[in-house]
């Protein structure tokens, strides 16, 4: 089974997911925030279209590891999330913090590296960020 990895933001989530030999993460898309229940229903639609067994959140703490404003913001996602696959019939499903200290810097990096425009940099940089995300977690495992 797959996994799937959210860069979550204020604005937009990146979303990217495993291949089924979890060893590589590729970018899915960006979802534009629409409500907490709308976004949870869209990345409920993307578990299921992938048929993943974890979502993997990335949990942006400060530099000395305590909580940021941002971070109870993803701490509220999950929750929600949580409650709204329960009801959905995949309480199955896992769903994991990891740190994601750094990672829009260097999903910046990588997409400069890649001679990607500025104005297009915009576009996948959460994108960019959840794969990211998602293959450090891999890595882990």
């Amino acid at each position: 089974m797959r996994k799937l990895g959210l860069d979550v933001g204020d604005k937009t989530i990146g979303v990217a997911v495993s291949d089924e030999l979890l060893i590589v993460a590729n970018g899915v898309t960006t979802i534009e925030r629409v409500g907490i229940r709308k976004d949870c229903d869209r990345v409920i639609s993307l578990v299921r279209e992938y048929d993943c067994d974890t979502v993997v959140v990335g949990l942006n703490k400060m530099l000395d590891g305590s909580d940021s404003p941002q971070t109870e913001k993803v701490y509220e996602f999950k929750r929600m999330l949580e409650n709204k696959m329960r009801s959905s019939g995949l309480a199955n499903v896992k769903i994991e913090f990891y740190d994601e200290r750094f990672t829009t810097k260097i999903a910046e990096n990588v997409l400069i590296e890649g001679n990607v425009r500025r104005e297009n940099r915009k576009k996948v940089i959460d994108k960019q960020a959840a794969i990211i995300i998602l293959q450090g977690y891999l890595d882990t495992l």
